[in-house]
């Protein structure tokens, strides 16, 4: 029943976070990914007249890049400059990368010790729109001497 229930109840799809910002980066370049859905959340049902938390952790996220590249770790990557979770595209184009996040539970009754809920739960994320674009360096301006 609490196995049950850890599936049922609503919990917190992680929001993906890119960097470089604003929906665009550049292929051959690292492209930074992270989420900050790392904390514990709560939340309490009654099963057999018994008050029951349940308690659901973040403990892997799977990174689907949207070029048909996946990577899956426990970390949750890291703002820059701690590139943790990054990924170059190889061609230009739009992507849909997404984080989906896989949780371990556990459950208490009336106030009681902590038990594990066997296996886990993965929730996938929503996927950001991100252009992936070329470059070309180009000096510009004049000099004067």
């Amino acid at each position: 029943m609490v196995r049950r229930a850890f599936e049922r109840l609503s919990w917190p799809t992680s929001e993906l976070q890119l960097q470089p910002p604003d929906g665009q980066t550049l292929i051959n370049f690292d492209t930074n990914f992270f989420t900050d859905n790392t904390a514990p959340t709560t939340r309490s049902v009654t099963l057999l007249g018994q008050q029951v938390e349940i308690e659901a952790t973040p403990s892997g996220y799977t990174w689907d890049f949207g070029d048909g590249a996946s990577r899956t770790t426990s970390s949750p990557g890291a703002a820059y400059p701690d590139l943790d979770v990054t990924h170059e595209y190889a061609s230009e184009g739009r992507v849909s990368p997404s984080v989906a996040t896989t949780y371990q539970g556990r459950y208490r009754i009336n106030g009681g010790g902590w038990q594990q809920i066997p296996g886990t739960l993965t929730l996938p994320g929503e996927p950001e729109a991100l252009r992936v674009r070329s470059a070309s360096p180009r000096l510009v301006g004049t000099a004067s001497y």
